[in-house]
């Protein structure tokens, strides 16, 4: 099976297929301590496993996770996308920012752009992210999108808190 990603747009940002050239900036975010809400920190060969898993989700599921890019630079500043593990109960919106890129309005533009996409390329409109009950950078943005909080439950042996995303029009 061969999926096309598509590429997404916003005023500042693309959204676009992961690559191999994304190795060296996702090992700077994984080896961050911040990265412990989402299974980090992680040394390099960690975070290779993680750049195949993320590219093998778009093949399987046929969505998964677009890296964020600059539009005037083509610099990687994170991620996100619609992540659906088998553990999981249903497709999550997920998100992330490297240090230096925090408090721009850059996870809200990537994150709101990747919803609409993946309503309108996919068609999953009731999407949901579970997030560590701790991290309240999360929790903000999450409610800045117009999410609410649905309940807690158990992921991978870890409490979350499961929060629901406004139902999203698929010709959006």
């Amino acid at each position: 099976m061969s999926v096309t990603i598509p590429v997404v747009e916003t005023d500042r940002l693309i959204l676009r297929a992961p690559r191999f050239e994304d190795l060296d900036a996702l090992c700077g975010f994984y080896a961050d301590p911040r990265a412990h809400f989402i299974g980090g920190p992680l040394d390099r060969g960690e975070v290779w496993r993680l750049l195949l898993r993320t590219a093998g989700h778009w093949q399987i599921r046929g969505y998964g996770i677009w890296h964020i890019t600059l539009r005037d630079t083509g610099d990687m500043i994170g991620h996100t996308g619609v992540l659906h593990h088998i553990e999981w109960p249903e497709p999550e919106l997920c998100y992330g920012i490297f240090a230096g890129f925090e408090g721009k309005g850059f996870a809200h533009e990537a994150a709101e752009a990747a919803r609409v996409a993946a309503a309108g390329h996919f068609g999953l409109t009731r999407l949901i992210s579970p997030i560590d009950p701790a991290n309240d950078r999360s929790r903000a943005l999450l409610l800045r999108l117009g999410a609410h909080f649905e309940r807690e439950d158990t992921l991978l042996g870890q409490t979350v808190h499961v929060y629901r995303h406004p139902e999203q029009r698929g010709d959006a």
